[in-house]
């Protein structure tokens, strides 16, 4: 079982941080490991979107597809793999700490199986770091 919990402040307010966390379109600029995201269904977002990712993980090629499962613009998003090498959801939220100043957790649940199965006891870690840098890098994009 993989349960990560990451969190950063961004000084900024929680619209501004949240319309661009929630847009698929921006995934492959903010995530070191994300090369593209396809929308399967038509936009807007809403709860059942599909979104195919295609991203880079331990060494290997991925390609998935997040299906929406909650949504609450400015405050929350879960998405789970509605195909994919291994069973994961991911959740967002938005926290306003003050009119400028945004808390965004992102955390990220599965059980590896398979190829990834092997590296169940390394995967916390390295999605830990993996979440980090991501959430160092949308903090450095927005507050530019």
């Amino acid at each position: 079982m993989v349960d990560v919990l990451t969190e950063i402040e961004i000084k900024l307010p929680v619209n501004v941080v949240s319309d661009y966390a929630m847009n698929p379109d921006h995934a492959p600029e903010w995530y070191v490991n994300i090369h593209s995201a396809e929308w399967k269904t038509p936009r807007p977002m809403t709860i059942g979107s599909q979104i195919a990712f295609k991203a880079k993980f331990l060494g290997r090629e991925l390609a998935y597809i997040y299906e929406i499962m909650e949504y609450e613009p400015g405050k929350k998003l879960v998405m789970k793999t509605a195909q994919g090498p291994f069973p994961m959801e991911t959740t967002y939220t938005f926290e306003s700490l003050d009119e400028n100043l945004t808390r965004m957790t992102l955390r990220n649940t599965g059980n590896p199986t398979g190829f990834s199965k092997v590296f169940s006891p390394f995967m916390s870690t390295m999605m830990r770091k993996a979440n980090m840098k991501d959430l160092k890098k949308i903090k450095s994009i927005l507050e530019g």
